[in-house]
C-alpha cells in the first residue's frame, strides 16, 4: 500500500514543484513505483513532466469532484518511469465548488484509496497557499515534505504551515507527520543562507534532510524540456542532489 506525501509550502518560489517532480523521478530511478499528483492550478508539475495542459480531457479536478476515477486520469510516460495525474486551470474552480460538497476535505483521500496498492509512493504537488486543495492533500497524506529556501522570509511562513499541519492532525488525520524539510536553491557562499540553515537544524533537528538542493542551471533548464533533471542531465549537481535526497527519504521510511 503506497504511502502518500504532500509536498507543500505556502510561500511560492521555494522549489516546491521542482522537488516534487525530481524526487518522484529519483525514487523511480530506484525501482520504486511512483505516482505524482498535480494539485496546483498553475499546472507547473504537469508541464514539467511533459504533459500538455491544453489537451487534457480529464485532470485532478475531475478526480476531486468525483467526475472521474483516479485510475482513469493517470498519464503514463514512455520516457521516464513514474505516473502523473495532471491538472490545468480547471482546478481553480474546485476551491469554490468543494465548499458545498460533503466530506470536502476527504475527497482526495477517498479517490486515491483504490489505487494506493499500485504504488510505493504517491507525491502531491500542492498550491502555494493553505487552501481547500492543500487541505485535501494533508488529509490524504501520511507525511508532509516542506521545501524551504534558506532566507529570512521563508521562516515566517513556516510557522503557519506547521500550525495547519497540527490542526489537520488533531481534527482529520491523526497519522499526519512532518516527514522533513528540504533546503532548496542553496548557495553555500551566502552568509544568510548558512545562518538560516543552522537555525533550521537547531530548531527542527532530524526533521531537516541532510541532502541539500543547490542552485543549478541544469535543474532550472529541465522543466522547459518537459523532463526531470535526472533525464535531462544525470551528472549535474541538481540531479545528484535529488538522487541523494531520494536515498535519504527511502532510508527514513524504512526506519
Amino acid at each position: 500500500m503506497g504511502n502518500i506525501f504532500a509536498v507543500t509550502n505556502q510561500k511560492g518560489g521555494v522549489g516546491k514543484t521542482t522537488t516534487t517532480v525530481n524526487l518522484a523521478a529519483s525514487l523511480a530511478e530506484n525501482a520504486k513505483k511512483v505516482l505524482l499528483i498535480d494539485l496546483d492550478p498553475q499546472g507547473n508539475a504537469t508541464t514539467g513532466c511533459g504533459v500538455g495542459k491544453a489537451t487534457l480531457e480529464k485532470s485532478s479536478y475531475d478526480v476531486l469532484m468525483g467526475e472521474a476515477k483516479a485510475a482513469d486520469v493517470i498519464v503514463k510516460r514512455d520516457d521516464f518511469s513514474f505516473d502523473v495525474i495532471p491538472t490545468n486551470a480547471d482546478l481553480t474552480a474546485a476551491e469554490i465548488e468543494l465548499l458545498d460538497e460533503e466530506q470536502r476535505e476527504h475527497r482526495l483521500r477517498l479517490a486515491l484509496e483504490p489505487i494506493r496498492v499500485d504504488y510505493d509512493y504517491i507525491l502531491i504537488d500542492c498550491p502555494p497557499s493553505l487552501s481547500m486543495l492543500t487541505l485535501n492533500a494533508l488529509v490524504a497524506s501520511k507525511g508532509v515534505i516542506i521545501p524551504i529556501q534558506c532566507e529570512y522570509y521563508a521562516l515566517e511562513g513556516l510557522s503557519s504551515l506547521l500550525k495547519t499541519v497540527e490542526r489537520v492532525k488533531q481534527r482529520a488525520n491523526p497519522t499526519l507527520e512532518v516527514t522533513g524539510l528540504v533546503r532548496t536553491m542553496f548557495d553555500a557562499r551566502n552568509n544568510l543562507a548558512n545562518q538560516v540553515s543552522r537555525q533550521l537544524i537547531n530548531h527542527f533537528d532530524k526533521k531537516v534532510f541532510h541532502s541539500i538542493i543547490p542552485r543549478n542551471v541544469r535543474l532550472a533548464e529541465a522543466p522547459s524540456h518537459g523532463i526531470p533533471v535526472v533525464s535531462y542531465d544525470r551528472s549535474s549537481r541538481g540531479s545528484i542532489a535529488y538522487m541523494a535526497l531520494a536515498s535519504e527519504f527511502m532510508r527514513r521510511e524504512k526506519s
